[in-house]
């Protein structure tokens, strides 16, 4: 046996050739004490810094990440198959992201008067934050909740999925050279026996994390035990509702786009397409045929706007999902099957015909395919988009904006989004509720989660 191979090792394998690009060894329990005590004496520092300190690195970070996008989205292209014109636009998302809260943040981080003469709320940081992130965005799902987290004064020990490590190891070192200390942003590379072991490591202040609803409850379960606070951005089955008023043509645009974006894996994603019945065969007939022209190919490719699953297995899970869905019920319409070929392709889907208690209504499905759902009226649209045991996010396509405004209130989600599509800002919360999570992260609501808002009241009589 290769005795490189032997080593255990996160893999970057390329999702478009299947061939391996890079290994990186998992760190042992003696690596991980060291990057804990590492970030740990890092915070006694880098809490004591200013604001305006602080500041000044995130606007140095938005400059090293803009002067980077090329090297950053190819490597993400190359390591989970997101297509690089979509990932360039998720790396200067990011760079926005670092202005926006160097703009805001300082004010939310100011001393709260009130009603009380002599009493304030200061918010101050808690400690270092260990982050579980996934691959889908490498790089935005990390900066989302660094970006605040760093600037509250905490240090942010990112965990990240193994098959994404270059994407990790290649913002730390933006971080770095955007002259952000040492230890404030550590990369952890390990297998999960020593992630329990970080959770339950003093020095570990709270955990974020953003992924499965499996991998949430188990780590909110070791969260728990430790008597340490958790943020999680999980599932999400979100739906994507069209009324009888709306604009069509609009609509399919929005709903292609947020569907087949990242070839489908996005937790945001329109996921079930909730259509009234009167507009169903319409917006069907024109969601086939803008899926039909959808670009399928190479992530590095500049024209393409589908690129390859993230890794192979994920694509077996799918067309399992797919497969159960037809079995349950549901009409294939288009795609439903693996393209051939050295790739981790699959052909985007869409299926008819989907009612509750179908596989693809009430799993998430996560990859590119579109669920197609029949409702009688808009009354009846807002009863199904609530049956799911998520609650992400969703979207509302109706021309009656005083309307849709009722509606939105009796959605059961974290967002909803009238005549558009779910989509994350950092001037607005994300989160989700029931099994999509709790906690929020963006605005000044996903600042303040790793804060502790200390009353601080003199001469209290």
């Amino acid at each position: 046996m290769n005795q490189i191979a032997a080593i255990p090792a996160a893999i970057s394998r390329s999702p478009a050739t299947g061939q391996e690009l890079a290994r990186y060894p998992f760190q042992d329990a003696d690596q991980l004490e060291a990057v804990l005590a590492s970030t740990d004496s890092a915070f006694r520092q880098w809490s004591k810094t200013s604001v305006a300190e602080r500041v000044a690195v995130l606007r140095k970070m938005a400059e090293v990440l803009r002067a980077n996008v090329e090297p950053m989205a190819r490597m993400e292209a190359q390591e989970m198959g997101m297509p690089v014109t979509q990932a360039r636009g998720e790396i200067n998302k990011c760079a926005n992201l670092c202005d926006w809260y160097a703009e805001h943040g300082p004010a939310m981080l100011e001393d709260e008067k009130t009603s009380i003469e002599g009493a304030w709320i200061s918010y101050l940081p808690l400690g270092p934050v260990l982050a579980v992130m996934p691959w889908n965005f490498p790089t935005w799902q990390v900066m989302r909740g660094a970006v605040s987290i760093i600037l509250g004064g905490n240090t942010y020990v990112l965990k990240h999925a193994p098959n994404v490590m270059g994407c990790a190891y290649q913002l730390q070192q933006a971080w770095l050279d955007a002259g952000l200390p040492e230890g404030v942003f550590a990369v952890l590379n390990v297998e999960p026996p020593l992630v329990s072991k970080a959770i339950a490591d003093d020095r570990i202040a709270s955990i974020a994390v953003t992924g499965s609803v499996g991998a949430g409850a188990a780590i909110a379960s070791q969260a728990g035990a430790a008597l340490k606070k958790c943020v999680l951005e999980l599932g999400g089955s979100d739906p994507f509702i069209v009324l009888a008023d709306a604009d069509l043509d609009a609509a399919v645009k929005a709903a292609v786009t947020s569907r087949f974006g990242n070839c489908g894996q996005v937790c945001i994603a329109a996921k079930r397409m909730i259509l009234e019945e009167s507009i169903a065969p319409a917006f069907t007939e024109k969601l086939l045929a803008a899926v039909k022209a959808l670009k399928i190919g190479d992530p590095l490719a500049d024209d393409t706007f589908v690129g390859p699953m993230a890794r192979f297995d994920l694509r077996d899970e799918l067309h399992g999902q797919v497969q159960q869905a037809i079995a349950d019920g549901a009409t294939l319409l288009l795609g439903g099957h693996k393209i051939e070929g050295e790739g981790n392709y699959y052909a985007p889907t869409v299926l008819a015909d989907v009612k509750p208690g179908n596989t693809a209504f009430a799993k998430e499905i996560f990859g590119p395919v579109a669920s197609l759902i029949v409702a009688r009226d808009a009354e009846h649209a807002v009863e199904l988009a609530n049956d799911s045991e998520f609650g992400l996010s969703s979207a509302l396509w109706t021309a009656d904006k005083e309307k849709a405004q009722q509606i939105a209130r009796r959605l059961v989600t974290g967002g909803v989004f009238i005549n558009g599509f779910s989509a994350s800002d950092p001037r607005v919360p994300i989160g989700g509720v029931k099994k999509s999570g709790f906690g929020r992260e963006l605005s000044h609501f996903g600042l303040r989660e790793f804060l502790n808002p200390q009353t601080v009241w003199v001469d209290r009589k």
